[in-house]
């Protein structure tokens, strides 16, 4: 019996953990982005989508109104 309960409960708070390192990177990630509009126009070139300078600030803007909680 344990030999079966120890790998199914490594599985689920290794699949939790990594969820929540996850969204900890991704909300450090974005609010990064909101300060440094070069890293911003990095991310969205590679999404394939070539931003002006206008379009740039509105999405910062954007970025900055966010709440991340």
């Amino acid at each position: 019996m344990w030999s079966y309960l120890i790998p199914i409960l490594t599985l689920i708070v290794g699949l939790v953990g990594g969820f929540f390192i996850g969204v900890f990177y991704l909300k450090r990630q974005l609010e990064a982005m909101q300060n440094n509009p070069e890293m911003l126009a990095k991310m969205a070139k590679q999404m394939g989508y070539n931003m002006n300078k206008q379009q740039l600030n509105k999405a910062q803007q954007m970025m900055k109104n966010q709440k991340w909680k």
